[in-house]
Parts: structure tokens; C-alpha cells; sequence
């Protein structure tokens, strides 16, 4: 069993259309164990997309980060850091790391949205919500600016609002954060 103390996840630039590949040959090595501990996972972030078409169900892959894969290595001791690095960038497909020589590592929250792993959010995070469904606004940023409204709906734990402005005539939601609306008074 692997030690993941020091395993981190980084970033891999790969050519187009070569993601999958190149992941899976980097998976076959870690999985056949011939890199001795140095890289614990391989992932090529992608989704399942359901469309309808000619009146069937399709389904196709979506890459979340088209020409980039993610590596989770140990790149703490010098002498590992080199043979990963050099296995990696020498896989077929593969342009080199994000960072050349001395790549940084994901922070875990930007892992976790990439695994689309739920984050706790602090309540201390979550402000008191200045408006009320109802209230006159006005738009102070985005596309939006300079445009008044109703606010619609709220999402506290979002941080954003549903506003109805009036675009050539005819109410429209546009969804905007708390900081992109004023009270009209």
C-alpha cells in the first residue's frame, strides 16, 4: 500500500485529442506497480454528457479541462522528483508540466472541485442576506450594468439573487451576486 503523505496533485499539459491516452499509459504503469511508489493516480477530468438526437439518447465524454490530465505524485525527495518527472514527460502525448521544472501542486480545494467533492462551507462564510424578495435594485456590474430590477428569488448559501430587468421592454432573470446589486431607494 502506498504512503500518500506526500503525494500531491499536478498538473500535466498533454496535445490535443491525446488526454485519455496518456493517462492510461501512465494508469497501466502505476497499476502493473512499476513505478515503485512515485505516482499513486493518473486522472483525465471528464464527464458523461446525455443528448437527444434524431430522437435517441446519446451519450458522449466532455473533458472539464481539454489538453490536461492530473498526476498525483511524490516530488518531495530529489531523486524520485527526477524519474517521475522524466517517466511523465516522456510519455507519448505529453508537452511537460504546468511549471516546467518546478511545478506547484493543486491546493486540495481546487482538487476537491475537480472531483467534484462537496466542500463544507463555514457558516461563518454565509452573510446575512441584504435584500428581500420584492426589493427595488439596481445592477452595479456584469453585463447588466446600469439596469434596475425586482429582485426575484435569493440563494444566501450562492451568494447570488434573481433579478427581473426590463430588456427592450420585457422582464428578464438574470442571476447576479450580492455584490453586483444596490438597493434603489
Amino acid at each position: 500500500m502506498i504512503d500518500n503523505s506526500g503525494f500531491k496533485w499536478y498538473t500535466v499539459q498533454t496535445y490535443a485529442g491525446q488526454e485519455s491516452r496518456s493517462a492510461l499509459y501512465i494508469q497501466e504503469f502505476v497499476d502493473n506497480g512499476d513505478l515503485d511508489g512515485m505516482i499513486s493516480a493518473v486522472l483525465d477530468p471528464s464527464r458523461e454528457i446525455v443528448s437527444m438526437k434524431n430522437g435517441k439518447r446519446v451519450s458522449s465524454q466532455r473533458r472539464d479541462f481539454p489538453g490536461y490530465i492530473l498526476v498525483e505524485m511524490d516530488l518531495s525527495e530529489e531523486s524520485t522528483k527526477r524519474q517521475a518527472m522524466h517517466f511523465v514527460q516522456n510519455v507519448n502525448g505529453v508537452m511537460g508540466f504546468v511549471g516546467g521544472l518546478n511545478p506547484r501542486p493543486l491546493k486540495q480545494a481546487e482538487v476537491d472541485h475537480i472531483l467534484g467533492r462537496e466542500v463544507e462551507v463555514s457558516s461563518a462564510e454565509i452573510t446575512e442576506v441584504p435584500f428581500a424578495k420584492g426589493d427595488s435594485v439596481k445592477v452595479t456590474g456584469g453585463p447588466f450594468k446600469d439596469f434596475d430590477g425586482f429582485v426575484e428569488d435569493l440563494s444566501p448559501e450562492k451568494g447570488k439573487a434573481k433579478v427581473l430587468v426590463s430588456v427592450f421592454g420585457r422582464s428578464t432573470p438574470v442571476e447576479v451576486d450580492f455584490s453586483q446589486i444596490e438597493p434603489v431607494s
